[in-house]
């Protein structure tokens, strides 16, 4: 969509609720039923952002005719890109947190565990693997990954595995310690590497016994607030 084509949070309320007076009642609603709807203050307001959207190629108007409002092809277009967007969108189960600094100590339970209501929305067109059933995510804890844009309190999107390759992100469980992280895995004979991106941090060494891989990142959702 062109610059001069977004619309504000205003003229999508209005649009919309055009659409579905459109779809329930067959009919373009008033001005005054949009206000009612839309909870703006004024007809005067509707009238203007209505002018807006006109201007944008979102709607046809018949002048000095109550209902005299009509989505254009552009507006059925773009409702048509959002629904297939909203149709695409999964919920992948937040397990909890992960740890990207030094390794804390926590019960492995607390990784596994989660509430079902918890969730993260994301797009499967996003996604590199679309086997959405081994997904899992995690909310991010410290910042020893942030060279790869990984920050504190950001979501990484994890698919479940237990083998890595040198240089995956993995989510790691360290059973001797007891111990989760977040870092890159390296193979390095009979000990694991696993480095942060960081360089205010030292990579961490771990006899490969002692490494239980339970993920790697597929993608991440960051957190801007």
């Amino acid at each position: 969509m062109a610059k001069q084509d977004k619309l504000s949070e205003r003229q999508e309320s209005i649009m919309s609720y055009i659409a579905q007076s459109l779809q329930k009642n067959s009919r373009p609603p008033t001005i005054r039923e949009i206000v009612e709807a839309t909870d703006i203050t004024s007809t005067s307001v509707v009238s203007y952002n209505l002018g807006k959207l006109e201007e944008k190629g979102y709607l046809a108007r018949t002048k000095d005719v109550s209902r005299g409002i009509q989505l254009t092809e552009k507006a059925q277009e773009a409702f048509a890109t959002f629904r297939t967007a909203i149709a695409s969108m999964i919920r992948i189960p937040l397990m909890g947190d992960i740890v990207a600094s030094e390794p804390v100590q926590l019960g492995h339970d607390d990784f596994a565990s989660y509430d079902e209501e918890d969730a993260v929305e994301v797009s499967t067109s996003l996604l590199p693997d679309k086997n959405v059933d081994s997904l899992f995510a995690l909310r991010v804890r410290g910042n020893s990954m942030i060279d790869a844009m990984v920050s504190d309190r950001d979501i990484v999107i994890m698919k479940q595995a237990k083998e890595a390759r040198n240089g995956d992100m993995v989510a790691v469980w360290l059973p001797q310690s007891g111990e989760m992280t977040l870092k890159y895995f390296f193979s390095e004979g009979d000990r694991v590497r696993l480095q942060p991106a960081n360089p205010t941090m030292e990579p961490i060494y771990v006899h490969a016994a002692n490494v239980e891989i339970q993920g790697k990142v597929m993608m991440v959702v960051r957190q801007t607030a």
